[in-house]
């Protein structure tokens, strides 16, 4: 009675009678009196004027999806009467809300029972009006009839207004760390359920907490949007480690599996010390393995010369292709590496100088063809003189102007 008083003091003036008539208005109208006692005491208004036509169409429409699509009847609790009330009970957005969901959505009843009884905060809580903003918030960002019904069949057991405040809030985070509208549009395209169920922090919060900058946050959230899981308000945030150690535990993990990709035990002395002497990233030692493969060689033998001389990896491939060229173009064959694979390792005027000057001896009679790489490029400089360029009178004039010839043309 006091509702009424508050909200349709005219009742409490009616002639003799009127009430009644009232009551029975509706009654001939379908409405069963157990739902049009609740409805009175939920919107008192109802009994004031005409009769109210979207609240008899929403109640039909009510019944006709129950007796098509469920069990039972409107009487056995469909309607939740404790998310209507005097402020927000407004029958015409209900009756717009499901003829959406049925029309243009495009739920059976056997659908829309379901969504009632499991969710009814979709439908009833502030007369739906909640569910049809959240609607227009989604097909902004270009999100379909079929990609919003997922959203009200697998809906969380969370309210629908905190549900859409969560979807703004998650739009308000995006927008302040500056990603562009598309790629919001995308987050929101494919993930509005685990979104609306998450209630984030703060973007001042998760900048400071995350110890990131606007920028690295947003690459952050395109690159995985589930990462955002571990941001929700109440739970603890753990700095992010900075560009430089991210990379820097990319490259270790890239570089022990290229290890153990070459048959290194992890966690071994072997391995341990294979991993300081090998330079560069994971990728770019694969890159020069496998250059060294198609250079004519199997996978066992290159495998084979790099535990024997490992350093030869720590070069770029247009280094070790000059070596290959140059032994090749000296008579040599790429198979002569794998007896030798240090002679990579040597400086690129050591090679010339000394293959050079050998092929010069050749040619002049002063040195047996056929000598082993390692025997013209492992010895010094002093032996070599000694063994093989002193040999011919004019052999240290040669030796002095090659010199000269390979200098100038790395200068």
């Amino acid at each position: 009675m006091g509702k009424i008083f508050k909200l349709a003091p005219q009742v409490l003036s009616f002639e003799n009678g009127v009430l009644n008539l009232k009551l029975k208005a509706y009654e001939n109208l379908g409405i069963s009196p157990s739902v049009l006692v609740n409805a009175v005491a939920v919107s008192p208004c109802l009994l004031v004027g005409d009769v109210n036509f979207e609240f008899v169409k929403v109640v039909e429409i009510l019944k006709s999806i129950v007796s098509k699509g469920g069990d039972g009847d409107i009487d056995s609790g469909l309607i939740q009467w404790h998310f209507l009330d005097e402020a927000s009970c407004k029958w015409g957005l209900m009756l717009e809300l499901l003829c959406l969901l049925s029309d243009n959505v495009g739920f059976s009843e056997e659908q829309l029972v379901e969504i009632i009884r499991r969710s009814p905060c979709v439908v009833f809580e502030e007369s739906g009006g909640k569910t049809l903003s959240m609607i227009g918030f989604l097909t902004k960002f270009g999100l379909s009839a079929n990609q919003i019904a997922p959203v009200f069949l697998e809906f969380p057991q969370i309210r629908m207004v905190k549900f859409f405040a969560n979807l703004r809030m998650c739009f308000q985070l995006l927008t302040e760390i500056e990603m562009e509208a598309a790629e919001i549009g995308k987050i929101f395209q494919s993930h509005t359920l685990f979104v609306g169920s998450a209630t984030l922090k703060t973007t001042k919060s998760l900048l400071g907490c995350l110890n990131v900058g606007k920028k690295r946050l947003c690459r952050i959230v395109q690159d995985n949007p589930f990462v955002m899981k571990n941001w929700v308000l109440g739970k603890r945030v753990k700095p992010l480690v900075s560009i430089r150690e991210a990379e820097e535990e990319k490259s270790k993990a890239g570089k022990i599996e290229f290890l153990l990709r070459l048959g290194y035990v992890e966690n071994t002395k072997q391995m341990n010390s294979a991993f300081k002497i090998y330079r560069g990233k994971g990728a770019e030692l694969q890159e020069r393995f496998d250059f060294i493969v198609k250079a004519g060689l199997t996978h066992d033998e290159v495998c084979r010369m790099i535990r024997v001389s490992p350093q030869i990896l720590n070069q770029n491939t247009d280094t070790v292709k000059m070596k290959i060229e140059y032994l090749v173009k000296q008579g040599y064959s790429v198979s002569d590496l794998v007896s030798f694979p240090s002679y990579l390792s040597y400086k690129s005027q050591r090679v010339k100088l000394r293959l050079s000057m050998y092929k010069w001896l050749i040619d002049h009679g002063a040195a047996e063809p056929g000598l082993a790489l390692s025997t013209l490029i492992a010895c010094t400089d002093r032996l070599f003189l000694q063994s093989y360029v002193n040999k011919h009178p004019s052999g240290f004039q040669v030796w002095e102007d090659l010199q000269k010839e390979i200098h100038s043309e790395n200068c």
